[in-house]
This record gives structure tokens, C-alpha cells and sequence, in this order.
């Protein structure tokens, strides 16, 4: 079993396109509303670019018009880790792949939107890969 956070960088740019390794290792955005993601309805689970861990369900994703690919919550306690975030001169909890800590996005809260947590994960759609349900 690979130790992806062991994985040297020289090794994450043979593994990803150069636009992946910038926001999965180089904790980058990609654009607003250009994502394959952003407003993708099909049924799977959502896993790490970068290690294949399982992340986000479909289930649990909504339409936030924010740009990005939303979820209210992760697959499972464990999957994300999170950690404060003050880059752009204010103070963010920004989400990592657990298993090899690559960045994913954002997590807000308090927004007021109509989901049972309150919580926006807001997550780059070249972080992801979506593994459609059967």
C-alpha cells in the first residue's frame, strides 16, 4: 500500500497534469464555473484526484451558484482533514484528503443554506473524480 505522504513532489508532477498539481499540491483554485463538476447531477462517489481516497457522495452535494462543486458534509469522519487557512489575509478552514493531503478546497459555515449541516464544502473540481453509481 502506498504512503502518499511520502510521495515527493518531483513524483506528484509525474502523477498529475501540471493544473492538478497546482491546486492539489500547491494548494491553488481553479477558476469559477469552469469545473467538470460544477454542476454534475450523476449518482457516484466522489474520490481524491490524486490517491483515490473516497471523499464526498453525490447525495450530499447541492447547488451553492458559487462556482464550485458544493457538498454539506464529507462520506465519513476521517476522510478530510481541516485546518486554518489565512493565505489571503483572512481566516478560512481549508479542507486536505486525509489519506494524502492534498488540497481539496474550503469548508464555510453559517451561510444559510437549506442543508442539514450549514456547511458549504466548497471543493475544486480537478481535486476530484467522480466514480458513477451503477
Amino acid at each position: 500500500m502506498t504512503d502518499f505522504k511520502l510521495i515527493s513532489d518531483n513524483e506528484w508532477r509525474q502523477r498529475l497534469t501540471p493544473e492538478e498539481f497546482h491546486v492539489l499540491r500547491e494548494a491553488g483554485t481553479e477558476p469559477p464555473g469552469v469545473g467538470e463538476y460544477t454542476h454534475t447531477t450523476a449518482e457516484g462517489i466522489y474520490t481524491c484526484r490524486a490517491c483515490g481516497a473516497e471523499l464526498f457522495r453525490s447525495t450530499e452535494k447541492f447547488d451553492s451558484h458559487c462556482g464550485w462543486p458544493s457538498f454539506f458534509s464529507p462520506l465519513a469522519e476521517g476522510r478530510i482533514i481541516e485546518r486554518t487557512d489565512t493565505s489571503l489575509g483572512m481566516t478560512r478552514t481549508e479542507v486536505l484528503c486525509a489519506n494524502c493531503e492534498s488540497h481539496l478546497g474550503h469548508v464555510f459555515e453559517g451561510e444559510g443554506y437549506n442543508t442539514p449541516t450549514d456547511l458549504r464544502y466548497c471543493i475544486n473540481s480537478i481535486s476530484l473524480q467522480l466514480e458513477e453509481a451503477e
